[in-house]
Parts: C-alpha cells; structure tokens; sequence
C-alpha cells in the first residue's frame, strides 16, 4: 500500500465510499507539483505529495492515518493543485 494524501474534506468523509487521494513518494522531482514533507510533518522520511497524479479510491484501499497536515503545509497543496490541473 502506498501513503496517500486525502484531498476529499473531511465534512464529507462518512458519508462517500470513494475518496480523493493525491500519492506520497521518496521521488523528488522539485517541480511545482509535489510538496515536500519532512519529519516535521510526520512522515518518516523526506518525501512528496504528487499533485499530478491525483485518483479516486475506495475508502477500503485507505490505511491508517499516519499525521494531519496542517494550514500552511495544506496551503502549499492548493497552490501545487491548483498548478497541476492548469490554473
């Protein structure tokens, strides 16, 4: 199972049996789609979230919750989205 990001608010969670997810990976491109997570942000490692490729899933494919990420680290994830889908 690979981490995920959910995108999907968290209002609406109980209530879909998908869920949209954005990819968390140890390869680092640095470009405007991904946002780099750190330790500090309660991964184990240094890694990405990948904005380009952004799915729908079951919410059974969804492990464990691993950390929240907070306001400023969710705002890097709106511009990188944002970004990813072109506007």
């Amino acid at each position: 199972m690979r981490p995920v990001l959910i995108l999907t608010r968290n209002s609406a969670l109980e209530f879909l049996g998908e869920v949209t997810v954005a990819p968390i990976t140890s390869t680092i491109r640095d470009i405007p789609t991904e946002v780099i997570l750190e330790k500090a942000d309660g991964l184990p490692r240094t890694c990405v979230v990948n904005l380009d490729h952004v799915q729908t899933v079951g919410r059974g494919k969804i492990g464990p919750v691993i950390t929240t990420l907070g306001t400023e680290k969710m705002t890097q994830v709106r511009s990188s989205l944002l970004f990813a889908l072109g506007f």
